[in-house]
């Protein structure tokens, strides 16, 4: 591999992709990272702002900020939609730019199992975009309740459904219990918050299926104590405004409900399916890029995939998590990998350190899987937050997110509750309007 101008591009600024160009910032060669949006999003905290916990602003941080410092990096704003294998170009919407060494660090989308027409009324939590919205239409079903004369309709207006019981589904319902039991007391004149039923939903036996049994057991059991509804084994048959048909078995029930959260499953970007159709790549059944033990893929050693969007099956059984450490351990060691090419020096397959696992159930409240270490309830949620912190990317960032946290937590309060979006008025959760139009006599 040449060291003269070679040109390294990046497709992606999420932890892969951003870890890939740090990682090269000593390296003989061009960076270019390219990604449709101007920032890099930490996604692991993307629930806290759908909960009015955390701004947007807090999360993200501007690529061309992070990497200033970087002479050997440039960043690009654009759309990348295709690959010429031939000519070694990345095809934008609206230009080309050439490659010698191609890293393809997607992402992975909202999945809805071939129902793709659910998205409008149960949006998912990948992007700011759905976080604000999720965000809206919580706290705008409380909004329509307390406008609502129907009974009937303000149970349905304050019921929230989760549908997924990953870290995600579990982290949101307990964000959910807070603001309901916790944040919203005594702001409401005519509906008591703490009514509001939250139910979680999850196809497997148990939920956080993939932690260790006697956690998600645990994990159960303190969510059941903040007043969620669990239904397990319990599949999604239909979603429509205004309620969600679910099977349990053979017996098939409807809920009636305003606000559905979907957290049930992802899918990697459309670029998997370009990198098939221009490299021959071979993808797994989750429609996730199958790579060689250095992440390249096959056939091409110019071309590596990392991140979620990559099936690395290599250490035996399943393929790696998408999670942002998987992703970023990736990323750092593309970046080794192509400053040893660049010295024609071999470098060793990748290998994950696998430190474990957490997820956050509500306030002093976790589950955490640390090396062969299982715990839970306050000590598990201080190590969360401090590993979370240790991941934020700006030190500016962290310092805001903690007195952030220190302050919600000290006042059960969450100061970015705002409605944004949509005009609110006729009030609207999903597509399905309640009768607004004659207030309650006080």
């Amino acid at each position: 591999m040449s060291r003269n101008n070679h040109h390294v591009v990046i497709v992606g600024g999420g932890f892969a992709g951003l870890s890939a160009a740090r990682a090269l910032k000593r390296a003989p060669c061009r960076v270019t990272l390219i990604d449709r949006r101007n920032f890099h999003l930490f996604q692991p905290l993307l629930y806290q702002v759908a909960t009015g916990s955390l701004s947007p602003a807090n999360i993200a941080s501007p690529l061309r900020k992070v990497l200033k410092s970087q002479a050997n990096a440039d960043v690009l704003l654009g759309e990348v939609q295709a690959f010429d294998p031939v000519a070694g170009r990345v095809i934008l919407s609206d230009g080309t730019v050439s490659y010698d060494t191609l890293v393809v660090a997607a992402g992975m989308r909202n999945h809805y199992f071939g129902h793709d027409e659910w998205e409008a009324v149960s949006p998912g939590l990948k992007t700011v975009e759905d976080a604000t919205e999720i965000r809206r239409r919580i706290f705008l079903a409380f909004e329509a309740a307390e406008r609502e004369p129907d009974p009937q309709r303000v149970e349905a207006l304050l019921t929230f459904v989760v549908v997924g019981a990953g870290p995600t589904g579990v982290e949101l319902v307990g964000a959910l219990s807070e603001i309901a039991h916790d944040t919203l007391k005594g702001n409401f004149r005519h509906i008591d918050p703490d009514k509001a039923r939250i139910l979680l939903l999850e196809g497997s036996p148990r939920v956080l299926s993939m932690f260790p049994e006697d956690l998600s057991h645990k994990a159960a059991a303190q969510l059941e104590r903040r007043g969620i509804e669990l239904m397990t084994s319990t599949f999604v048959t239909h979603i429509a405004p205004g309620s969600v048909t679910v099977r349990q078995g053979e017996r098939v029930s409807s809920i009636p409900t305003r606000t559905v959260i979907w957290a049930a499953g992802v899918a990697p970007s459309p670029l998997a399916a370009e990198l098939r159709r221009a490299f021959g790549a071979e993808l797994d059944s989750r429609g996730r890029v199958k790579v060689q033990p250095d992440c390249s893929l096959a056939g091409h050693p110019e071309v590596l995939v990392i991140g979620d969007m990559a099936s690395f099956s290599h250490r035996g059984g399943d393929p790696l998590p998408g999670m942002a450490p998987v992703a970023s351990q990736q990323g750092r060691y593309v970046g080794r990998l192509v400053r040893r090419r660049l010295g024609a020096r071999p470098c060793p397959p990748f290998r994950y350190f696998d430190a474990g696992s957490m997820a956050v159930i509500g306030r002093g409240s976790a589950v955490a899987h640390v090396f062969s270490l299982r715990f839970g309830g306050r000590l598990a949620w201080l190590t969360w937050l401090l590993i979370h912190l240790m991941y934020i990317v700006e030190y500016g960032n962290r310092v805001l997110i903690f007195l952030q946290w220190a302050f919600n937590y000290f006042t059960f309060n969450r100061a970015a509750r705002l409605i944004t979006g949509k005009a609110p008025f006729p009030l609207t959760v999903g597509d399905d309007p309640p009768r607004g139009s004659d207030l309650r006599s006080s």
